[in-house]
């Protein structure tokens, strides 16, 4: 396999230059802008360089352009294990992010831990610390409310409740608007807001520590979430790991991270399957991952190659198969995509995972996750995080499906940019926490 960057005035023209030494044949993995260093290059236009791989022998490409320093070609002339193959990649930018943000680090600057819980530690009786600048906020938030002669849309619900019900303090009724209003604005919906302030009611008394409330507000919400549900452990044979949800939200590069995690760290045996024969890049990009990390890829046309995969991965850990995204509304695709799932189900252990984009419209994840449960029972994981600031969807979601958390992902490098889900550190930036 070779990788190569190339650079042009434009996107096409580093390209055509790439097919003239390369071929036609040619998988374009990365597209960033470059601009020369020194004083004068303020001056200088900004150039494109894009990054391609190919999977020809090396004596097999006819070379019509020289070579520069610019282009730097992946050929091992020794062994070389499956993480440094990796890390080499990863370190000279060979492996996506797909789309280059100005908030994101080059690869080479990325430190690369393994997938872990982000799980903290403090025993209960140290609430404050673990919800850090949230009590302060609150509290600042109470003082305002006070000072504020505004009525709000609780004005008539809190008057109502201060007749018929004297042990409710005003600090406490104030606390109420100020959480209600820090779930809406961080897009919870209003029946799962009003739910949380009902309960807040219900446990304040005459004189409570605003720590105690605040602290019963955040254990629920984490209680509410629940643990999160990762990759199972394989036992005996081969379990299937199957991505399915509508297209564009990261299927292919999630099912990357965590193949590449699985592989790595765990040391498990992995094979990459794809049914997704829509989308010609999405199987190239897999087959390009697969042939880094050296593990086996196929391509599945039937039901029958399903099952024929099951049967040939029968000694490996885990199958990780990519599905096409599809419209809900499409039978015949639904159809097509239940019957792989039912032939793997009959041949070995699985696991559906939705994979959902933080940044779609709720309206729209609602009908997405409806969709799917009709025909498959999934865990959760969101994608795109550092694309949002608010992760009201998440819990949204959740309490709408009862599906678990799985994993969330917040950029595109391989494998770094993957975590699994921390219901504490949600919740405290729900509840205004940073």
């Amino acid at each position: 396999m070779i990788i190569k960057k190339f650079t042009g005035k434009t996107e096409s023209d580093a390209t055509e230059i790439a097919k003239k030494e390369l071929g036609d044949n040619i998988v374009i993995m990365n597209v960033r802008p470059v601009k020369k260093s020194g004083f004068f290059s303020i001056f200088a236009p900004s150039k494109i360089e894009v990054t391609v791989a190919l999977e020809d022998e090396p004596s097999k490409i006819t070379r019509s352009v020289k070579p520069t320093k610019d282009t730097k070609t992946v050929r091992p002339s020794k062994p070389v294990s499956m993480a440094d193959k990796l890390l080499k990649a990863q370190a000279e930018g060979e492996i996506p992010p797909l789309k280059v943000s100005s908030a994101s680090q080059p690869p080479a600057t990325q430190k690369r831990e393994p997938i872990k819980e982000h799980v903290l530690q403090e025993e209960s009786s140290a609430i404050e610390e673990k919800l850090d600048s949230l009590h302060n906020l609150l509290e600042q938030n109470l003082k305002n409310e006070k000072d504020d002669v505004k009525t709000d849309l609780y004005s008539e619900e809190q008057s109502d409740i201060r007749e018929e019900k004297n042990t409710v303090s005003e600090e406490t009724l104030s606390f109420v608007r100020v959480l209600y209003n820090t779930l809406i604005e961080n897009e919870v919906d209003e029946i799962y807001a009003n739910q949380l302030t009902d309960e807040v009611e219900k446990v304040s008394k005459p004189n409570i520590p605003m720590e105690y409330v605040l602290a019963n507000v955040y254990q629920k919400m984490v209680l509410k979430f629940g643990p999160a549900s990762r990759i199972k452990e394989s036992q005996d044979g081969p379990i299937a790991e199957i991505f399915i949800g509508p297209t564009g939200v990261g299927k292919t590069t999630t099912i990357a991270k965590l193949a590449s995690d699985l592989c790595i760290n765990r040391k498990k045996k992995v094979a990459l399957l794809t049914v997704d024969t829509y989308r010609i890049a999405a199987a190239e990009q897999l087959r390009t991952y697969a042939t880094i990390m050296d593990i086996p890829f196929r391509v599945i046309y039937s039901v029958e190659e399903m099952k024929q995969a099951a049967e040939d991965f029968k000694d490996y850990d885990y199958l990780m198969v990519d599905t096409a995204g599809h419209s809900l509304h499409n039978e015949e695709q639904k159809m097509t995509m239940i019957g792989f799932i039912n032939a793997l189900e009959e041949c070995v252990e699985t696991e559906n995972y939705l994979v959902l984009s933080a940044t779609t419209k709720y309206r729209d994840l609602i009908e997405i996750a409806d969709g799917y449960s009709e025909l498959v029972k999934y865990k959760l994981i969101f994608t795109k995080m550092d694309e949002t600031s608010s992760a009201g969807n998440l819990y949204n979601i959740h309490m709408h499906t009862g599906a678990p958390m799985s994993y969330i992902t917040n950029g595109q490098n391989v494998p770094s940019d993957i975590a699994v889900f921390d219901a504490q550190r949600s919740v405290k930036g729900l509840l205004g926490g940073k």
